[in-house]
């Protein structure tokens, strides 16, 4: 008993010995002045870009500290002043006198008096145990000045035994962790977790967006229990997630040095820290450790008028498809951002039609109250003439980066009020649901305005009567993708009403496998078996890929495999090229069609020895580390030889994110009493109709008609100028991010990458009862271009790097049918332009006196043009149509 007493005791004493070693902190002698160096350093470049060529500057000085008061209760409770002195502004590396902006400048030159001397006035630290409590300045200090002083001081933010604590400093609260051994100190700051006041936006689809990576060290070297030395250092990289070479990185370094000690000041006696401060300076006040907000403002910058008379030439119709009139878009909507709304109006108000919707594109996609409101007011809605720029308004609304609820508050408002055009109200309905889709996907499902338009949705449909309207909730659906959505989708899908089927049946194929339900996958089944009636061969084969994309059972890929050989002809070949297309790109599910070729009741040549035109297949069209991109095509005609559906895919995806870059779906039906043919089975009573339908970044557009009706189509075939007919053509914002970093030095670095597509899609469909020939063509014409800017601004000195690349394509996909005989030859094409990629970065430094350094290298090269691979029976038959087209050509008829 005695022996566990004293083991007890033992225990204890070490313990009490270890919590109040925990308890002490490093201390400050009285009557003692040190005199430190301290040097704040900050560069940026690219991530692997040499030290030497960075772009940045150095702030240096001396700081002064002596201790101005201890508690006479507790000795590690103390306050200490800290007076920054003689401040240099130099170039973080050496340069030559030509390239050094600093030459000859004196820091009351570059900072200016007022500020050099608020940042000469002392500040007052409260230290308890190495812990800020308290961070004592001047009411009234520039901003900027007050968080070099803050970013100093948060050196002084330290304990002496390892171990994790949430910690307050410049950066916010953090989370830290401390390694001690002998006398030095490590403390790594985990800068993600730090709570300080942010501002900016990300881009909604995390491929268009900047991944970032943070880390951040501190070292201290201790003497005589106060400190001796402090290195700190932190690096904050940005990359572009669809290109992560276009990056950027800013490197902040602290440094603090104890160069001697004298004789200093006697310290103040008193007993509560209030009077002690108030005896010191009464004009000193507690303000917080964590940095404030600066606001940069822009110096010589141009007016918003002057800025869009510059660029507007560049954005008129003709230019574009150039990346000239991209990178004009970019950086006007830069400065409509800090524009309001009555100098956008007066912008809008004054401009000519043939620029005004490219206008219509940068207000829109600005994204701010003020720009949002003015285009409300300046777009009448009632106005049933005016439906282009409204159109474009939309579509601008539908590719937000960061839509908000005021936007879809706005849109509903439209839409639940007068509209004197039909089309736009299908479009602002359609674009509805897509708004509802970004701002579910941020977390945002439970706001009143999403509420509000779900409900719209859902409601309209359920009371919809006329095709036309149902139609439109169903395209509204196909980009909400609401979950409770699918029982109204497997309905219609399975009504077996034309066009409406179809569309229901193509926005269930938008879902990702996690809605699948077995539930789906029957209906999807019963659909393309004809369990209860017949249905169009669009519809089946939409049901056929929903059932092979969504982990079909062995079962169920056995039981649509053998149904090839028993269906049209046409699709029995479509179905064939589709399995044959699943199998040689390695889709998911592959795995389970080979299993069950192994069946050789299902794997025989009558099955699989199939003819026809229809056709599906896959491929890339780029394959790299941080992104690739497939496209996929599918053709299917009708049993006699006309074409029923052309569906061109361009997917972008890496391993964490997936976007649907463009969806371009051709379709005709009722066309076979042009050539006096049959129609296939449950197709006999179609209307005539040819449209096009097209999904651009996620979002399902509203679909185009060419003709519907035999009357029309014989009135447009006669009258027809061979002149495509436009889907969507405009400027669109993509990446959109900007974000201000608070280093730990005090200063901030603003971040910010742009990128924008100037697009073009345009479509026909041509017929030739003469020469027995149809063609549809679809023509992908774009330029992009993605600029990052990351800068530190003081307002005394700037430092930064533009880094940007742009190219412009061209992508056409033609298929031609020529039916004068049996069986029809059919040709597919889909080339790619030969196209221009340009790459540039500059690395620049500034006064406000305008005396400035910059670097630029850039690196220009020309992307060979090239025809994708279609499967070989697709070769076979062009190289038919063009010499049966060579050989009519030298006849006289």
């Amino acid at each position: 008993m005695i022996l566990l007493t004293v083991l007890f005791l033992c225990i204890f004493s070490t313990y009490s010995a270890s919590v109040k070693g925990r308890t002490t902190g490093p201390r400050i002698n009285n009557d003692k002045l040190y005199k430190f160096t301290y040097s704040t350093d900050v560069f940026i470049d690219r991530v692997k870009g040499l030290p030497e060529d960075s772009a940045g500057y150095r702030i240096s000085s001396g700081v002064d500290v002596n201790l101005v008061w201890r508690n006479p209760n507790n000795d590690d409770d103390q306050l200490i002043k800290i007076m920054i002195k003689d401040v240099k502004i130099e170039n973080v590396n050496e340069r030559p006198a030509a390239k050094n902006i600093f030459k000859g400048k004196h820091s009351e030159n570059i900072i200016g008096k007022e500020y050099l001397s608020a940042l000469q006035r002392p500040v007052v630290l409260q230290w308890t145990r190495g812990k800020v409590k308290n961070f004592y300045s001047y009411k009234n200090e520039p901003a900027v000045i007050q968080n070099l002083k803050r970013g100093l001081a948060s050196l002084f933010q330290i304990q002496l035994h390892s171990g994790a604590a949430r910690e307050v400093d410049v950066s916010g609260k953090c989370n830290v962790t401390y390694h001690a051994r002998e006398n030095q100190v490590t403390k790594i700051k985990a800068l993600g977790t730090c709570e300080i006041e942010k501002t900016g936006f990300t881009s909604h689809n995390e491929l268009l967006d900047v991944s970032t990576k943070v880390t951040s060290a501190t070292i201290y070297v201790l003497e005589d229990s106060f400190i001796k030395s402090v290195r700190a250092e932190e690096n904050h990289v940005l990359s572009l997630n669809f290109r992560q070479t276009t990056n950027a990185k800013v490197v902040s370094k602290q440094k603090l040095e104890l160069k001697s000690t004298e004789a200093g000041p006697r310290v103040i006696a008193g007993k509560q820290v209030a009077s002690v401060i108030n005896t010191l300076d009464s004009n000193y006040i507690a303000v917080p450790l964590v940095a404030e907000p600066v606001k940069n403002e822009c110096k010589n910058c141009q007016s918003i008028s002057e800025h869009w008379q510059a660029i507007r030439k560049q954005l008129e119709p003709e230019n574009l498809a150039k990346a000239e009139a991209t990178r004009s878009f970019l950086s006007f909507i830069q400065n409509l951002r800090e524009a309001t709304k009555e100098e956008i109006l007066q912008i809008l108000r004054s401009e000519r039609n043939e620029v005004l919707p490219q206008l219509v594109d940068a207000v829109t996609s600005a994204q701010t109250p003020a720009s949002l409101e003015a285009m409300l007011e300046f777009l009448d809605f009632k106005n049933g003439s005016s439906s282009v720029l409204q159109e474009r308004f939309l579509y601008a609304c539908g590719f937000a980066s960061h839509p908000n609820e005021l936007l879809l508050k706005s849109l509903i408002n439209k839409l639940q009020g007068q509209i004197g055009n039909s089309e736009i109200r299908e479009t602002v309905t359609i674009i509805i649901g897509a708004l509802v889709k970004k701002l579910c996907d941020k977390g945002g499902c439970k706001l009143p305005a999403v509420v509000r338009a779900k409900k719209l949705i859902l409601g309209g449909l359920d009371r919809a009567k006329k095709e036309d309207d149902v139609k439109m909730y169903l395209l509204a659906m196909k980009n909400a993708l609401l979950p409770e959505a699918i029982p109204l989708l497997l309905k219609y899908a399975e009504s077996g009403e034309g066009p409406i089927s179809n569309i229901a049946a193509t926005a269930l194929q938008r879902y990702t496998t996690s809605f699948i339900t077995s539930e789906v996958k029957e209906t999807m089944n019963r659909i393309y078996h004809q369990n209860h009636k017949i249905y169009e061969k669009i519809l089946r084969t939409t049901a056929a890929a929903i059932i092979f994309s969504n982990n079909p059972s062995y079962m169920e890929v056995k039981n649509l495999l053998l149904s090839i050989g028993e269906l049209p002809l046409e699709m029995n070949k479509y179905m064939l090229s589709l399995v044959q297309d699943i199998l040689h790109f390695e889709m998911p599910a592959s795995k389970m069609i080979r299993k069950v070729l192994k069946d050789m009741v299902v794997h025989n040549y009558d099955r699989f020895s199939k003819t026809g035109s229809s056709s599906a297949y896959s491929g890339y069209v780029t394959r790299g580390p941080d992104a690739s991109s497939t496209y996929s095509l599918d053709i299917l005609y009708s049993g006699s030889g006309i074409l029923r559906s052309s569906n061109m895919n361009i997917l972008l995806f890496n391993k964490n994110a997936q976007l649907h870059a463009s969806q371009v779906v051709i379709e005709a039906q009722g066309l076979e009493s042009i050539i006096a043919a049959s129609a296939d089975e449950g197709e006999e009573n179609l209307e005539s109709f040819a449209g096009m339908s097209a999904i651009l970044l996620d979002v399902q557009l509203r679909p185009v008609t060419f003709f519907q009706g035999y009357g029309d189509l014989m009135s447009k075939m006669f009258s027809a100028t061979g002149d495509p007919v436009n889907v969507v053509k405009g400027l669109i914002l993509l990446t959109d991010y900007s974000q201000v970093i608070q280093l730990q030095s005090g200063l901030k670095a603003s971040t910010e990458f742009q990128g924008g597509l100037a697009i073009d899609i345009s479509g026909g469909m041509e017929f030739s009862l003469w020469y027995r020939e149809s063609k549809t063509s679809v023509k992908n014409r774009g330029a992009m271009v993605v600029v990052g800017n990351i800068f530190v601004d003081s307002f005394f000195v700037k430092a930064g790097m533009e880094t940007s690349f742009e190219t412009e394509a061209t992508l056409n996909f033609i298929s031609t049918v020529q039916f004068s005989e049996y069986p029809f030859l059919v040709c597919m094409q889909m080339d790619k332009i030969e196209s221009p990629f340009r790459q540039y970065v500059t690395k620049y430094e500034s006064l406000p006196s305008g005396k400035r350094y910059t670097s630029r290298k850039g690196k220009v090269k020309l992307l060979a043009g090239s025809e994708y691979p279609l499967h070989q029976e697709n070769s076979n038959m062009c190289r038919k149509v063009f010499s049966t087209q060579s050989d009519s050509s030298d006849s006289w008829f």
